[in-house]
């Protein structure tokens, strides 16, 4: 445990206080939470004046007694500490304003402290925000700490442009962080996702100054400051020189700037090293296991290598469950390192792209409990819902054909409160994704860079607080920020899917709305396009206007369609010579609605694609059958 400043002496004739102050501290440094708590007592019976001061410091020690578990009991006596400070009796004297004063500000920034550690990084933000706002006037110790936890603070929402813009401002205002190194290579090269190093340091809960220690200021804080720029640094994708000191910190985050490099290779051979050398040194902890798996993980899923991902990230949760078996019993930082939702919601991914999508869904109720406002995972569930589905008819088909019984087992009945892979479910995933999209789309922040802000990259005015005006597009969270194509990506694989399920449910006129307004998209993909013609032509012939939906499946725009657009993707339409048999045996059905069978009959001979082969068979049969004046059953 690191220890906190030694408390000082005040008042010359206060001796004998100070000793005890001096003999808690001590005992406390020694885990000898009983005596240190005794100390505290007697300086309270014998009327020290700085009464917040003894019962702030005694909360914190009856904290550490019970092996630092017991986070919700500090967490009211630190709020009715806050709140006294706030709201001070018409008999309060200077003298006991100023502790309860100091005491408060201490008191916030350990209830700060708590709620990072449980993941709450948007309450600990606002309970942090009164000391951020009044940083100039604490003291240079305090401030430190206070512009450590708002940097982790930051960077734990994505929010990376405040961030660096808050590293400007520490380091012209405050002169907290030194600069650092930086090169010049020829470009900046972008990131798609990010790896994660391990936290830069742990926050820790501290002492009112004069009293007995908590756990105090970290050690070398000058040295976390740096580490966390050159962090923020990375992460916006800004050229730096990360010199290594053998730590796995600084190990790690020269993997991150591999990774962001697009260079994969190099990226997973620094983590292997980083394993290698902490497990030689015998350093090696459930923390550091889970971080080298999970970003072993994603380094093989940015590649493609899905199996070799989803193993990795099956390894990261054994480890993360070695960590945190029982979060109501674990201590603060335990509780903090836990990182299974994440981790849960890559091993979705991965389980997606194998087709796995039982699996999947179960990956993704865990994380959208916790990142509910996240357009993009209700969408991955939906996706999940949707080729659930598929396989079901595929493998129904399939049975149908051999003559089989259906072997397949039902799904026992459950609770409507219960999620399942269905159609139905995955609607309701959509509408969410949807609503939500809409609702960060209006919001969504445009960056304008200038000329002038490219060759001057500091501010304007450093000694303002500028950094709180730079907007982060982070409401994706856990995934780093995203883009206009990224965000213009979203809307349109929601209204794809929609569209699709609606027509599955045989809403019509819902698959009609949603495929127009896949239609309307801006920068539209030319997959997108496609789809979006389809669902549309195939809505307006179920409603009964053939003639309408003629006018989506033109076969000539096909043609003007990107190969590489097709062959990039993990689905059926593997190629330009594929959309064009799906488009023209739609083309054909609309025909035969309109009865005008010779045509729809010309343009079914020339389709041999294994997609629509069969089925262009069967409508053949249908037409011959017609046009001979039989009655097609």
């Amino acid at each position: 445990m690191d220890s906190a400043e030694s408390p000082t002496k005040t008042q010359a004739g206060e001796d004998e206080n100070y000793s005890l102050l001096c003999q808690a501290h001590e005992q406390f440094n020694n885990s000898e939470f009983d005596r240190c708590l005794e100390l505290l007592l007697e300086l309270e019976t014998r009327g020290e004046s700085s009464g917040p001061v003894l019962r702030h410091n005694r909360a914190v020690v009856s904290y550490h007694k019970t092996g630092c578990t017991q986070h919700s009991v500090l967490l009211k006596e630190l709020e009715s500490l806050t709140a006294d400070a706030d709201t001070p009796g018409e008999a309060s004297s200077a003298l006991s304003l100023k502790q309860g004063a100091a005491a408060a500000t201490v008191a916030r920034y350990n209830r700060a402290v708590i709620y990072y550690h449980r993941h709450m990084f948007g309450t600990a933000l606002e309970k942090l925000a009164p000391l951020v706002a009044r940083l100039e006037a604490l003291e240079k110790a305090m401030a430190a700490l206070v512009a450590t936890l708002q940097l982790q603070l930051l960077l734990a929402t994505n929010q990376l442009n405040r961030a660096e813009a808050f590293l400007d401002y520490l380091q012209y205002k405050l002169n907290l962080v030194a600069t650092a190194p930086s090169s010049n290579p020829a470009e900046d090269q972008a990131a798609v996702a990010s790896v994660s190093p391990p936290a830069a340091t742990t926050s820790s809960l501290v002492a009112t100054p004069g009293g007995a220690a908590v756990e105090g200021a970290v050690p070398g804080l000058g040295g976390s400051l740096q580490l966390l720029q050159l962090i923020t640094l990375v992460l916006n994708r800004k050229p730096v020189v990360i010199q290594e000191d053998g730590s796995p910190e600084y190990a790690a985050l020269k993997a991150q700037q591999y990774y962001i490099m697009k260079d994969f290779q190099m990226a997973a051979k620094q983590l292997m090293r980083i394993n290698n050398d902490c497990t030689q040194a015998g350093t090696v902890t459930p923390q550091l296991s889970t971080c080298i798996a999970n970003n072993m993980g994603v380094i093989h899923l940015r590649v493609r290598h899905y199996a070799i991902a989803a193993k990795f990230f099956q390894n990261a949760l054994n480890f993360d469950q070695q960590l945190a078996k029982n979060l109501r019993q674990s201590a603060l930082q335990t509780m903090s390192s836990a990182r299974s939702c994440e981790i849960l919601y890559n091993l979705g991914v991965a389980m997606l792209h194998l087709r796995r999508p039982k699996e999947a869904f179960q990956c993704f109720l865990v994380p959208v409990k916790q990142f509910h406002s996240n357009p993009r995972l209700w969408l991955r569930m939906a996706e999940a819902c949707i080729m659930e589905h598929e396989a079901k008819i595929i493998e129904e088909d399939r049975q149908s054909q051999a003559g089989a019984s259906s072997t397949s087992k039902p799904y026992a009945p459950q609770s409507a409160g219960v999620p399942e892979p269905t159609l139905e479910f995955a609607t309701l995933c959509l509408r969410s994704a949807l609503t939500l999209t809409q609702h960060y789309k209006t919001k969504f922040h445009m960056v304008a860079v200038s000329s002038e802000d490219v060759e001057s990259p500091e501010p304007k005015d450093p000694t303002q607080e500028s950094w709180r005006h730079p907007q982060d597009n982070n409401f994706c969270n856990p995934s780093k920020p995203v883009s206009l194509e990224s965000l213009e990506n979203m809307m349109a694989a929601i209204y794809a899917a929609h569209s699709f399920i609606s027509l599955r449910l045989g809403d019509h006129v819902t698959a009609l709305e949603m495929a127009e307004q896949l239609l309307a998209c801006e920068r539209l993909s030319d997959a997108h396009r496609l789809l979006g013609h389809m669902y549309a032509g195939e809505a307006l012939m179920l409603m009964d206007k053939a003639a309408e939906a003629r006018d989506h499946l033109d076969p000539t725009f096909v043609g003007t369609l990107n190969a590489f657009d097709f062959e990039t993707r993990d689905w059926q339409l593997k190629s330009v010579d594929a959309a064009q048999n799906v488009v023209r045996y739609n083309l054909a059905v609309a025909m035969a609605l309109q009865n005008e069978l010779p045509q729809a009959k010309a343009l079914l001979s020339n389709l041999n694609h294994a997609l629509v082969g069969s089925k262009a068979l069967a409508l053949r049969r249908f037409i011959d059958l017609k046009m001979a004046g039989g009655t097609p059953s």
